[in-house]
């Protein structure tokens, strides 16, 4: 079960990799959108505060960036009633790697430009955060990756995060002109390299007692 499937990016690539999996998603927009796009994969109404499937009916749970939306304190027993004996409840958050130069510089304009802390990001999520009942143990690691994509895609990824959605748009278009000139400052060929850390917790239920 993919939780906070949001418009299906997670869900698919775990339908691709042979998972049946079933998305829960709380709104209408990106429900639908889901079902635009992934046609094949079934999606239903609801939240983690309150999972809609029967109990020990999932062998993994996921949360990619979602797990935030929720109160862990009524999510973590609602995926411990959802899983199966053995199952995986997994948490990830997908973050700009800050130890890169002008990733960092990068972020610092960002909180400089909307007067926000945007660099703190998810960077410190722990085991202790996502889970304050203690019923399950998280472990946490962080998975670096990275991408080289075109310029324009850059902007157009920064310029999806919600901080936008809070500005008007002659702010919004300032900020993105700007930040152009700087990127081709560090990448004058219009490709950037991209490096992300991805945070991710997890964590199992107790496996079925042996005969």
């Amino acid at each position: 079960m993919d939780v906070g499937a949001g418009t299906g990016i997670a869900t698919a690539r775990l339908h691709a990799r042979g998972a049946d999996v079933i998305a829960v998603e709380p709104g209408d927009g990106m429900a639908a959108e889901f079902r635009r796009t992934l046609p094949g994969v079934p999606v239903v109404r609801g939240n983690g505060n309150a999972l809609p499937l029967a109990g020990h009916s999932a062998d993994l749970i996921t949360y990619a960036q979602a797990w935030h939306w929720t109160d862990p304190a009524q999510a973590v027993p609602e995926a411990v009633r959802v899983l199966r004996p053995g199952g995986a409840l997994a948490l990830w958050w997908n973050t700009s790697a800050h130890d890169v130069p002008w990733i960092a510089e990068a972020s610092a304009r960002a909180d400089r430009h909307f007067g926000l802390g945007l660099s703190a990001e998810k960077r410190d999520i722990q085991p202790c955060v996502a889970d304050p009942t203690g019923r399950l143990g998280f472990v946490r690691r962080v998975v670096r990756w990275s991408r080289h994509v075109p310029l324009d895609t850059h902007l157009a990824n920064l310029g999806s995060h919600s901080v936008f959605l809070t500005q008007d748009a002659e702010r919004s278009a300032a900020y993105l002109a700007q930040e152009r000139r700087h990127v081709l400052d560090v990448f004058p060929d219009g490709i950037v390299e991209e490096t992300y850390d991805v945070i991710l917790l997890l964590a199992t239920t107790s496996p079925p007692p042996t005969a």
